[in-house]
């Protein structure tokens, strides 16, 4: 599990941010951010700086660009 601020977080993941890359995006049980990559790799992040709702809005960005997301 990665550590990160929300600022970190999206510049770690601009460049990958669209449906060829990520296939799913969710919140897990303890409220991390998980990414699901295209080639099987995932990655859990937990995003120190911000509430629910800032994650919320990240996730239905995310779906806004054709990647499965759930929160």
């Amino acid at each position: 599990m990665k550590r990160c601020s929300l600022i970190d977080f999206m510049e770690e993941m601009q460049p990958w941010l669209d449906k060829d890359h990520i296939r799913k995006a969710h919140l897990d049980e303890q409220g991390h951010f998980v990414l699901h990559f295209q080639d099987g790799m995932k990655n859990v992040y937990q995003i120190d700086d911000c509430n629910i709702q800032q994650v919320t809005k990240i996730l239905k960005d995310l779906a806004a660009r054709g990647i499965s997301t759930t929160a």
